[in-house]
């Protein structure tokens, strides 16, 4: 069955300065998991923890159905850009961090599969819809956690 490439992007601002937002983003043993949308669960560092080379499993609930996923982290400009990047599947999410306006501004960009044809087009659809919707959320969170973290 073919594939078909598709990207979600989301982007927010946030009231802290990069490099408090970065580290609360690298950090999987205490800042990542607490800005984690309601949907993901069990989160579990299984090597690292801070920044590149961290591997992570954890649950996503969504249309009635828990996945599990696991990811390994990179860090192509430390700082600035951290990728999780899925272990099992051609997928991953990228976290940007820019200054912008005294404060800073983050987006949240996935590159995934899925299927090609009707079905992919409908799984596209939903999947944007639920992600944005994990996005904001995720950004909200990490507000609050960044203006705990200065």
């Amino acid at each position: 069955m073919s594939k078909t490439r598709y990207e979600v992007s989301y982007t927010a601002p946030v009231a802290a300065t990069p490099t408090t937002v970065y580290r609360v983003i690298a950090d999987y043993h205490d800042g990542h998991p607490r800005i984690l949308p309601s949907a993901f669960r069990n989160m579990v560092v299984e090597k690292g923890g801070v920044g590149a080379g961290t591997q992570t499993r954890f649950e996503v609930h969504a249309f009635g159905q828990t996945q599990s996923i696991r990811h390994e982290v990179f860090e192509p400009e430390p700082g600035r850009v951290l990728v999780e990047r899925d272990r099992d599947a051609d997928s991953q999410t990228t976290f940007t961090v820019d200054p912008a306006n005294g404060g800073s501004r983050v987006t949240i960009h996935s590159e995934l599969l899925s299927r090609s044809g009707v079905a992919g087009v409908i799984e596209r659809f939903l999947s944007r819809r639920f992600l944005l919707r994990l996005y904001r959320e995720e950004l909200a969170n990490l507000e609050r956690e960044a203006q705990r973290a200065r």
